[in-house]
């Protein structure tokens, strides 16, 4: 055999080298889709790093992270509704139910410390306790009747504690609705009647004044004629009634055709008009 002819590789031999090349192609594989990440929008990421949460976040977009030491967890920081019934004690005792629906978001740089303290189940450990605490703190500052009546003040120092509770947590408020306050069949049973009452009294109320103003109407009208017999009276004088009496007779003489009225007696009629 020639010194130059090369030695043959046996299949054995050959199968093992293309086993070998498989796996490092398949080993460059995986180290490349595990170096990159991609934080979908709406989210972003927490870099735990074998285990320990990492003070970085991750944001939108593709990021790079070490294969097999570093994983990346998703956390959505988009506007989150948490719809909830709660029942509370007004500050007269009465039992309230109420329905609010909440508004927030996660704070996208500090979700890393969410998770370090909460994890993932934020809502039903931190937000639902939360929402029951600042509504049994707000409620028991008003009576049922205030509730109902000043719902906007009410609403918004929900509002203001729940705020506060969820920022520890680096929870952010948006908005919240209180949908309704519901009392028990007693106390609506009340709420009726009182409104009756009220509306009867008020009816009562505008009768007599009507009744009242009917009366000054009335008094004043009598006055007012009383008032006008009186001028008449001081009016009517001796001196008018010759005047009224000269001016009748005065009438008379512009009427007059110059004819004399036929008389019994031979008498001659005339016509008095009066001392000037």
């Amino acid at each position: 055999m020639s010194e130059n002819q090369g030695v043959k590789m046996s299949p054995f031999q050959a199968g093992g080298k293309l086993i070998v090349t498989i796996l490092v192609l398949v080993v460059l594989v995986l180290l490349g889709t595990q170096s990159f990440t991609i934080i979908s929008a709406g989210h972003s990421g927490v870099v735990l790093q074998l285990g320990a949460v990492q003070p970085k976040v991750l944001q939108e977009g593709m990021h790079f992270k070490i294969p097999f030491i570093q994983t990346i967890v998703p956390m959505e920081v988009r506007v989150q509704k948490s719809e909830t019934s709660q029942t509370s004690a007004s500050r007269d005792l009465q039992t309230v139910s109420t329905t609010i629906a909440v508004n927030h978001h996660l704070d996208s740089d500090n979700v890393n410390k969410l998770y370090q303290q909460v994890g993932l189940e934020y809502n039903s450990r931190i937000v639902d306790p939360a929402i029951a605490e600042a509504l049994k703190a707000v409620t028991a500052q008003y009576t049922a009747e205030e509730l109902i009546s000043k719902r906007s003040e009410v609403s918004n120092k929900v509002k203001e504690v729940l705020r506060q509770k969820l920022s520890t947590y680096n929870i952010i408020l948006d908005e919240i609705n209180i949908r309704e306050f519901t009392f028990s069949d007693e106390f609506n049973r009340a709420i009726e009647s009182k409104q009756v009452a009220e509306q009867q009294a008020l009816k009562s109320k505008l009768d007599l004044e009507r009744i009242k103003i009917e009366k000054e109407q009335e008094i004043t009208r009598a006055q007012a004629q009383a008032e006008a017999l009186r001028l008449q009276k001081q009016e009517v004088t001796p001196e008018l009634i010759q005047l009224r009496q000269i001016e009748a007779q005065l009438e008379a003489i512009r009427k007059w055709d110059g004819k004399l009225p036929n008389v019994t007696g031979g008498a001659t009629p005339f016509i008095n008009v009066g001392n000037q």
